[in-house]
This record gives C-alpha cells, sequence and structure tokens, in this order.
C-alpha cells in the first residue's frame, strides 16, 4: 500500500476555492446565514491548527496524565455546547452531564485501546485522543437531542405528565414515556447511520485507515469497532445525563422545575 499523502499548506489553500460554492449559493438565494458560515469556516481553521500543532506536542511527550488534562478539555467544552443548544441551566447540569460524557467517551475508549488493539499504554496519545474525539462528537450531539427533547417534551405536555401523577404515578414512572423517546431520538440516528455504513457512505474512520496506507479489511474492522464504541458511548452518555440530571429536576411533588432552564437575556 502507498504512504499517506502529505499535503502542503498551498496545495490547501486551493480548497478553500470550493467555498465559493456554498457562499454564491447563499449569496444568491438572500439565505441569513452567510456571516454565520464564514465565522464557522475561520473558527474552523483557527481551531483545527491550533489542536494540530498541540496535539504534535501531545503525541511527542505521550505522558498519560496530560492526555487524560486534554479529554477533560474536550469534554468541559461539549458539557458547555450541549446545555447552551438544549437551553439549560449550565450552573445546574454542568457536573451531571460533564460525569455522563467522561463516563460515555471513557468506556468504550478503554476498551477499544486495551482489549481490542491490545495497546500497552491504555492512555497512549495517538490512539486515546482521536478515538475520544469521534466518541465524544457523538455523544455530543445525542445529548443535544436527549436532553433536549426529554425536558421540552415535559415542558411542553405539562397537562398530560400532571394528568399522569394526579393518577397517582410516581416521578419514575410519570417521566418514563419521555425518558423511552428521548432515547430513541438521540439514538436513531446512530442506528440509522450503522444499517447504511459501507452501501450509502464510507465512514471517516475506514477512510482514514485506508488513507494511511492500511489493507481496507484493516479498516474495515477498525469502523466495526468504532461504530459499536459510539453506539455504547451515546447510549450510556444519554441514559446518565437524562437520569443524573432528573434528580435534581424535579421538586418534591414530582413538578418540573422551570429554573433549570435559561432565561431568554441568557441565550
Amino acid at each position: 500500500m502507498n504512504e499517506l499523502v502529505d499535503i502542503g499548506f498551498w496545495p490547501l489553500a486551493v480548497a478553500y476555492l470550493l467555498l465559493i460554492l456554498p457562499l454564491a449559493i447563499l449569496l444568491l438565494q438572500h439565505v441569513p446565514i452567510l456571516k454565520e458560515t464564514g465565522i464557522a469556516v475561520v473558527r474552523m481553521t483557527v481551531q483545527l491548527l491550533f489542536v494540530g500543532f498541540y496535539l504534535q506536542i501531545l503525541f511527542r511527550l505521550n505522558n498519560p496524565w496530560l492526555n487524560l488534562g486534554w479529554m477533560a478539555v474536550m469534554i468541559s467544552v461539549a458539557d458547555g455546547s450541549i446545555l447552551r443548544s438544549c437551553r439549560l441551566n449550565i450552573r445546574r447540569f454542568a457536573g451531571p452531564v460533564f460525569l455522563a460524557l467522561f463516563a460515555g467517551t471513557a468506556i468504550p475508549v478503554l476498551v477499544f485501546v486495551g482489549p481490542i488493539l491490545r495497546r500497552p499504554g491504555w492512555l497512549d496519545a495517538q490512539y486515546v485522543i482521536p478515538l475520544a474525539g469521534m466518541v465524544l462528537g457523538n455523544c455530543l450531539r445525542a445529548d443535544i437531542i436527549g436532553l433536549g427533547s426529554f425536558y421540552q417534551a415535559i415542558a411542553k405536555g405539562e397537562k398530560a405528565y400532571h394528568q399522569s401523577l394526579a393518577q397517582g404515578a410516581r416521578l419514575h414512572e410519570a417521566v418514563h414515556p419521555y425518558f423511552r423517546d428521548a432515547l430513541q431520538a438521540a439514538l436513531l440516528p446512530t442506528v440509522a447511520s450503522m444499517a447504511t455504513i459501507g452501501l450509502v457512505a464510507l465512514p471517516g474512520m475506514m477512510t482514514g485507515v485506508i488513507l494511511a496506507g492500511a489493507d481496507p479489511l484493516t479498516a474495515i474492522k477498525y469502523q466495526i469497532a468504532i461504530m459499536i464504541a459510539i453506539l455504547s458511548g451515546t447510549a450510556v452518555t444519554v441514559f446518565l445525563a437524562i437520569w443524573l440530571t432528573a434528580k435534581t429536576s424535579f421538586n418534591a411533588y414530582g413538578l418540573l422545575d422551570k429554573g433549570i432552564f435559561r432565561k431568554k437575556h441568557e441565550q
């Protein structure tokens, strides 16, 4: 197999010419996200360049504590992004959601690096950081769907929820339908992706391993393992995020505390 071809900075600049297409479409059709798109491209470039330079240092040092610290930073950023997207109170939910994300990311990643890849160092930067990024990215999307739909559904369907409580349902019985629907909504995109993978699109892990010069069969085995890790991670993190936050989101009578939602001026 051929080695991976590096991309120089000037050839990379050619890729930015492709932005003419989406920006022209947005401009001609008067879609009001032209500014946001430009800012997103700039942020993406700056953030990835910073992370790229930092990861070079991280990989070279390969210190388990530094690797764990970087994972904590990644999880903290994801934590805040989830709560802002769901319009939930960051002060009240930051801790529980962080724990949920940490568990949902660490468990599948450590199983991947340890028993599956059989690496002597389970916090080896070369494997832990990229794998954690892939799992955490999917956990972030799943949590936004799961947490958001759980609390919004209860808030919008107050009459039905209160009726369930009035009929004698305990708190866990009253919230169960919302819990179940939130888990389903959060996990369905990953399940749908697994069902069509390889036929509709070649996923990132598989493509990356092939571009790196590995045999396609090796790439397929990596992809199977990472998809299982992603499904496991998203299931754990969504379940724990809802379960942990729900413990302080209802009063003694089972009513939802409206203080969990961020106020309009905080959006």
